[in-house]
């Protein structure tokens, strides 16, 4: 579980990061029309996971990396090093000097996310309120986006994901799981997106 949410967290961090092209989204299907132009992205993170267990909440950062279409990275740096890559059907993931390959379609729940967040890279809002409840607030900037997943495998793990940024631009990215802890990741494009 902890793998598939932190592939969640990185690749709902991935979409909309994009050029500074303002889209000012004031509803969802502007928002994703505005999505759908990222051909690709690179963007910083820093995410905190907030456990029932813990007084403190655990921190890490890296970068995440998103290549049209279907090519997903997220390179964690701190506290220690690994690697996650969506590259079609395929999850890899490197650490501690170990990689291994998994398929998506192995893990129906993490298949799930997986194609519901290429649903929205893609700005296809039909195909993602197949799979999520779709939220949307703002009016021009800022805007919030929160999915409430339909599946029930899904909804046992993930009550709700929202998503706040301007313009393409992902600001934050809450994850509240189904036994209430949460994760909240803030994000900071770079330039060299596309």
């Amino acid at each position: 579980m902890t793998i598939m949410l932190r592939l969640l967290v990185f690749v709902l961090a991935a979409c909309g990061v994009g050029p500074a092209r303002a889209v000012d989204p004031s509803t969802v299907e502007e928002l994703m029309r505005g999505f759908a132009t990222v051909k690709s992205s690179r963007a910083d993170f820093v995410e905190k996971k907030y456990l029932s267990t813990l007084t403190q909440p655990l921190e890490s950062s890296g970068e995440l990396v998103y290549v049209a279409p279907s090519h997903l990275e997220r390179r964690t740096v701190k506290p220690k090093a690994e690697v996650l890559i969506v590259d079609g059907d395929t999850l890899t993931i490197e650490r501690a000097g170990t990689k291994r390959s998994i398929s998506l379609a192995s893990f129906p729940e993490v298949s799930a996310f997986t194609d519901s967040i290429r649903e929205t890279l893609a700005g296809d809002l039909v195909a993602l309120r197949r799979n999520y409840r779709v939220e949307f607030d703002g009016s021009v900037q800022p805007w919030r986006l929160t999915l409430l997943p339909s599946d029930p495998k899904v909804a046992a793990l993930v009550s709700r994901v929202t998503l706040t940024g301007r313009d393409r631009h992902i600001e934050s990215i809450e994850v509240l799981q189904a036994d209430g802890n949460r994760s909240v990741a803030t994000l900071a494009s770079r330039p060299d997106a596309r």
